[in-house]
């Protein structure tokens, strides 16, 4: 007796039930922390820092104060909602960097997430900004949020110098690598403080970018242009005759001018 032909067809399915359970509840978090630091931001400005309490805070995203502390251990928290996730998406961004990329262009991909954060929504990250500059408790929140990034950086950094771009002490490159990280947020937060005074307003991609371009250039040298483990190659470019034959060997990042002062100085030496 012949049996029913079994379905071929599978139900689809995009990620695990677990994971979509878990991606709500993060978006639900994020959405409830935006909800209670915009409620605090609002009484901050309407009733002072000072005279505004947790519980108003609470009162006015409609939670109770329990619910609040569930996210924020102080007020002075609820002013930086995104720093928590935003620090997760910047390493996420380390940690998946292609092999070829300089790691301080790495560095550099990953402090945009901050940005992006701040300029997903201006209107209240030029209002915290105005706050930070008012109320000191506030500011050294902001300064230990900066910090986590640099330590973040740091680490990174440590891990992708080479040993034949400089002859120091090897000793040396944990002060290199927290000072290459520490140009970097320099720099970010420069453009980021220039952008907020001007309301939001501007072309911070680019501003960015012409920041992180001096930062490589005074940083770069110390550090892998890549995770390539190979031993160092040839010198940029070396020339030697044989005959009537001139025979070149060059990197293939050496420059044109490198390249042809070789060249003339081989000619000359014939």
């Amino acid at each position: 007796m012949s049996q029913p032909a079994k379905s071929a067809r599978t139900p689809a399915t995009t990620e695990p039930p677990e994971s979509a359970a878990g991606s709500r509840a993060a978006a639900q978090r994020l959405k409830m922390r935006r909800e209670l630091a915009a409620a605090a931001m609002e009484l901050f400005a309407t009733k002072g820092y000072e005279a505004t309490t947790v519980d108003e805070i609470a009162a006015a995203a409609g939670v109770a104060r329990r619910t609040f502390f569930r996210h924020f251990r102080s007020k002075e928290e609820a002013i930086f909602p995104d720093h928590d996730d935003t620090l997760v998406r910047a390493e996420a961004v380390l940690n998946a960097a292609p092999a070829h990329e300089h790691p301080l262009d790495t560095v550099c991909r990953g402090i945009k997430e901050v940005m992006k954060m701040y300029a997903a929504r201006p209107e209240i990250s030029v209002a915290r900004y105005k706050l930070t500059r008012e109320v000191p408790t506030l500011r050294e929140a902001e300064i230990a949020s900066v910090a986590r990034y640099e330590r973040l950086f740091t680490r990174y950094l440590l891990g992708h110098f080479d040993e034949h771009a400089h002859d120091d002490d090897a000793n040396d490159d944990p002060l290199l690598a927290e000072v290459a990280a520490s140009a970097v947020v320099t720099a970010h937060n420069h453009v980021l403080r220039r952008w907020l005074r001007a309301g939001g307003q501007g072309d911070v991609e680019a501003q960015l970018d012409h920041a992180f371009a001096i930062v490589r250039k005074t940083f770069g040298s110390g550090i892998m242009a890549g995770r390539r483990t190979a031993p160092p190659g040839p010198p940029a470019a070396t020339a030697s005759t044989h005959g009537e034959v001139l025979v070149t060997v060059a990197h293939v990042d050496a420059s044109l001018d490198e390249v042809m002062r070789t060249i003339e100085q081989a000619l000359k030496e014939r």
